[in-house]
């Protein structure tokens, strides 16, 4: 038996070996930062990014600046097409296609100038569409022409991200851990992977889609079409593609080739290379094969076509019998044409509340997830100066008939990833923090309009490809993920982390169980059409569910090992790791060292 604590060996006391609990005191808690009011969070967030960072941020241009930037462009314009259509389809051609590719270039490229976290891209999202489509239906059953209630609801969108950010109120975002970022990141990217293959609620094209003899590409086709065969082709293209992109990437720690520049650059320009190969594959090998292709606008001119000189009403649709358009819509809202319904911009404030809550939760628990201290991004947060941005950019946005843009999750993780330099267990070492790939990208996205007949060679399944890439590659960063694989691992064979090593294997799946749970309910919801608007409300209850659900059920020192960043785990390592070493050594009788360092 060891000796009892009382016992006295070589003349000294032997030291009692502190419990888990003890090592850290308030370990697990979290509190909540200083608020900065009246507008200096704003100031101070400006001058620690762009008014710190942004000269080197401008001008380190190499290689991967490059590769990223081409990376990014294909991330960006496959969804921006692919919104623009749904937009079109929910608003009656209010909102399109073209009207999504201008707003996504030019907030891009003006956020890479002057945002302050321009690791964040830009875009479009499902929930912001979803209270688009609620805004149009309004307007429609209260007789007001949707782009003047639409711009006036912006208007206040604008001052409620004025006040929000004068006062500080995003320092509550700030209390989102790991808990709420994994639920929020795995849902965004089970949503990238599950339209990848084929959304089985949305009824998305994906890969596998084309199966559906009744699919609607396989409509209005020659007698000899044969949709097995487009099916099948369109399997070995998005798949392909998804398997060549992460071939090309293994090169990188590889011993082939010649030198680490060559394997460097085969990394980066996977995405490029597997979209290329593949789409020649498509258009030269199989060109007698009709794979469907991206669905790309013809011109550049607003979406809604008139009837009448007036636009009242929309060509063709409700005007079957007229021969031609009187024109198109203008690109400014009118926000005086009200219908002689006075009271519009003061009801505007009300949707405005909820579009607002949309946009500070969809950009805020983004933002969150990226500037994450695991990831090792020093050029600063920017959560109020950002938010009071994006007010700005979406106010902008609503007098031009354009669509409100948030930070969109697993494109800001693409680029996040593609930017770092990795150990082999996949922790980040470095991040180039750059404004060039966002600015480079969303360039191409607005040049991209100068050449739309060009887009319309990139075969669909192939960007499926690239989606479910963006999906599955962003899986090994989530420690969730990590956690729900360890169910079906033998214990033995657990990697070693921090909470394998000094936690129960049965607190740890119960842990991951209630993050499930969570999960399932924001993806129910955010899977259910009626209420798919308020899906960022319930991730944004994760939060009170961990400062004050989680500390009822595991010990601080637990929360810390599963919950907690780099700098909280390894104080508890060290602790734990000095204070088993100090045991040791006073049963060996040798506590000179402690006890000279306890002295000075």
């Amino acid at each position: 038996m060891p000796p009892k604590s009382n016992d006295i060996e070589a003349g000294q006391a032997i030291k009692r070996l502190p419990s888990n609990a003890e090592l850290v005191p308030h370990a697990g808690k979290i509190t909540m930062d200083e608020p900065a009011y009246f507008g200096k969070g704003i100031i101070k967030d400006l001058k620690t990014t762009v008014g710190t960072h942004w000269r080197q941020e401008m001008t380190n241009f190499n290689q991967k600046t490059v590769a990223v930037s081409m990376l990014m462009f294909i991330t960006v314009i496959a969804p921006t097409l692919a919104f623009g259509a749904s937009y079109s389809t929910a608003t009656e051609s209010h909102i399109g296609a073209i009207e999504t590719i201008l707003a996504t270039a030019w907030i891009g490229c003006a956020y890479s100038f002057i945002g302050g976290m321009p690791l964040c891209i830009i875009g479009s999202t499902g929930p912001v569409l979803a209270f688009t489509t609620v805004l149009y239906d309004m307007s429609k059953n209260m007789d007001i022409p949707f782009y003047t209630f639409y711009a006036w609801v912006s208007v206040w969108m604008l001052i409620y991200a004025f006040l929000c950010s004068f006062f500080d109120l995003t320092r509550f975002v700030r209390l989102a851990t790991r808990f709420t970022d994994d639920i929020f990141a795995f849902l965004i990217v089970s949503i990238f992977v599950i339209k990848a293959i084929g959304d089985p609620f949305g009824g998305v094209d994906g890969i596998l889609f084309p199966f559906d003899p009744n699919h609607k590409t396989h409509q209005n086709q020659d007698a000899d079409y044969d949709f097995l065969q487009v099916a099948l082709l369109g399997v070995i293209l998005g798949f392909g593609t998804t398997w060549l992109i992460f071939y090309l990437r293994s090169f990188k720690n590889s011993s082939f080739f010649c030198s680490d520049t060559m394997r460097s650059s085969i990394h980066d320009f996977s995405v490029t290379f597997s979209v290329l190969i593949w789409t020649i594959v498509s258009k030269v090998i199989f060109k007698d094969v009709e794979v469907a292709s991206l669905n790309v606008p013809d011109q550049f001119e607003p979406t809604y076509q008139c009837c009448d000189d007036a636009c009242t009403m929309f060509f063709p649709k409700e005007c079957p019998d007229q021969a031609e358009r009187a024109g198109v819509r203008s690109w400014f809202a009118d926000m005086a044409d009200t219908n002689g319904k006075g009271w519009v911009p003061i009801a505007a404030a009300g949707p405005a509340v909820l579009a607002f809550f949309l946009l500070y939760l969809d950009n805020g628990i983004t933002w969150h997830l990226i500037m994450h201290k695991s990831n090792n991004v020093h050029h600063g947060e920017a959560y109020n100066y950002d938010l009071l941005l994006s007010g700005c950019f979406n106010f902008v946005n609503g007098l031009l008939g354009l669509p409100w843009l948030v930070a969109t999750t697993v494109p800001c993780i693409v680029h996040l990833n593609s930017l770092a330099e990795k150990d082999k267990d996949g922790n980040i070492l470095h991040v180039q923090e750059t404004r060039l790939t966002m600015l480079f990208s969303h360039m191409c996205v607005g040049f991209s309009i100068l050449a739309l007949d060009l887009l319309k060679l990139l075969p669909l399944p192939v960007l499926n490809g690239v989606f479910l890439f963006m999906g599955v590659s962003a899986l090994p960063g989530i420690q969730f993920w990590n956690r729900f694989l360890l169910f079906f691992q033998q214990p033995s064979k657990y990697p070693e982390t921090p909470y394998t090593k000094y936690m129960d294997k049965g607190r740890i799946h119960l842990f991951t169980i209630i993050e499930l749970f969570f999960f399932a309910m924001v993806f129910v919801v955010q899977n259910i059409k009626a209420v798919a608007v308020v899906f960022p409300m319930m991730t944004f209850f994760c939060i009170p569910a961990r400062t004050h659900l989680l500390p009822r059920i595991f010990e601080g020192w637990e929360l810390v090992l599963l919950d907690g960043d780099i700098f909280e785990i390894q104080e508890w390592i060290d602790r734990k790791t000095d204070s088993v070493a100090e045991y040791e050594a006073s049963l060996r009788g040798d506590l000179s060292e402690y006890e000279d360092d306890a002295t000075q």
